[in-house]
């Protein structure tokens, strides 16, 4: 029987074991699903804190309930470890460590090198690899599969190579693993084959791309689809500024129009682990082949002075009462990246608050997702309780993630003046309530 007949079969049964490397926002979810198909699932994640957790039935992500992990543990169909050699009896293989971008703005590969690296020493004919992590288009053909494959396994017939991008949307309770359509595209049709009925035992669709380049730009589409359309309308937002019209009347009435047109909305700047990060991947790689990349950039650039922005509405705000910025106390209402999440990565709450502090502002903020933050130079900042008196003390409260457990009438009713990033109160007044 041909290596990938027996694949296919083990799969089929559910016999085959399946391995998660890098139990994040992305890892975790994937894991509990395949277990949840049937599967026996290996977690491996470098964080032994994370691995302790699963363990002990426990978890450390808001989408995924400690009960769903419990049961698993209990169950044996999950379990997680920090060692790689673990992995040897392992089937099939998803990659989902973190891809972010150094300072430079080149992607940092230096986690999946390291995976990669780890996974090769235990590789043996029969296997399928699957990297999940967004990228730039390449990176399959030209690090996984020299390096996991090299010239000791033929790719296709002894080993199988695939690029399958995570969908995962945190603190999205309507898609899911498991009913977000997959996108798979293998080294060859043998790999693409293999990868898709493993997918599809976790998840409802599978569309198959011809290659895993295909795949690869697929993610950088669709999140550079968000970033341009969103840097756009921030853009909007900073011309009707300028003109004395209010932004979000006239995307309201942009909006009623049933065709030709899709409403974004204005904020404080872009926050999360893909949309401020996953286009950069596709600019640097265009600009290895002496292409620049125009609205990527441009975008960036909109999106990126959000933040500055919204400190010099801040600034005006306390003005118009004849108070500096130097001395004031400030409230940020809400650190993490979007609505009702604990997740702080690339959030424009960090920046604002350090733009705040650098021009000596009193800066505290509530979340009650996200008990401590870490802003430069390792300065860690507690979130305050969160009270009538806390609003009251504030010059000035600035609303830059609209949690939905926040009593707006409340905040309105004790707040000095507000500075509304979100449009939570349909509209500024010009006095009381600032909006964008």
């Amino acid at each position: 029987m041909s290596h990938k007949q027996n694949l296919l079969e083990r799969l089929s049964s559910r016999q085959a074991k399946v391995g998660v490397v890098g139990l994040g926002y992305v890892g975790l979810p994937l894991a509990v699903e395949f277990a949840n198909a049937g599967f026996s699932v290996l977690g491996i994640d470098v964080d032994a804190e994370k691995v302790e957790h699963i363990n002990a039935g426990r978890s450390y992500i808001g989408d995924v309930p400690d009960a769903s992990v419990h049961c698993l543990v209990e169950a044996e169909r999950l379990r997680a470890s920090t060692a790689y050699d673990d992995l040897r009896e392992i089937d099939a293989i998803s990659i989902c460590v973190p891809t972010p971008l150094r300072k430079t703005r080149d992607p940092d590969m230096s986690y999946i090198i390291q995976a990669t690296k780890s996974i090769a020493e235990i590789c043996r004919p029969g296997m399928l690899i699957v990297l999940e992590s967004t990228t730039y288009p390449g990176t399959t053909e030209e690090i996984v599969v020299p390096e996991i494959a090299g010239e000791r396994l033929t790719v296709g017939d002894e080993l199988f190579i695939a690029y399958s991008p995570e969908r995962i949307d945190p603190g999205n309770q309507a898609y899911t693993v498991r009913n977000t359509p997959r996108v798979v595209g293998g080294i060859t049709g043998h790999c693409s084959e293999v990868a898709t009925a493993l997918y599809e035992s976790a998840v409802d669709e599978i569309f198959t791309v011809s290659s895993p380049t295909a795949a690869e730009m697929v993610k950088l589409l669709e999140n550079t689809f968000r970033a341009v359309n969103i840097g756009l309308v921030n853009e909007m937002a900073l011309m009707c500024d300028r003109l004395g019209i209010d932004v979000w009347e006239v995307i309201r009435a942009a909006a009623t129009k049933p065709f030709g047109y899709m409403p974004f909305y204005p904020g404080p700047g872009l926050g999360g682990h893909c949309i401020p990060v996953d286009p950069h991947y596709l600019s640097w790689k265009l600009k290895t082949l002496n292409y620049n990349a125009r609205f990527i950039e441009l975008a960036s650039e909109v999106n990126a002075s959000m933040p500055y922005y919204v400190v010099n509405k801040v600034t005006a705000a306390l003005n118009d009462r004849e108070r500096a910025v130097r001395g004031s106390r400030i409230l940020i209402l809400g650190v993490s990246y979007k609505r009702d999440v604990d997740d702080v990565r690339e959030s424009p709450a960090l920046d604002i608050i350090s733009l705040l502090r650098q021009r000596g502002a009193d800066v505290v903020f509530h979340d009650p997702y996200v008990p401590e933050i870490l802003l430069e130079n390792d300065f860690r900042l507690a979130s305050q309780t969160y009270s009538a008196g806390l609003l009251g003390d504030a010059h000035c409260v600035v609303i830059v993630t609209d949690h939905s457990c926040y009593d707006w009438g409340e905040i309105a009713q004790h707040s000095e003046v507000i500075v509304d990033t979100r449009h939570v109160y349909g509209g500024a007044d010009g006095e009381r309530i600032i909006g964008l």
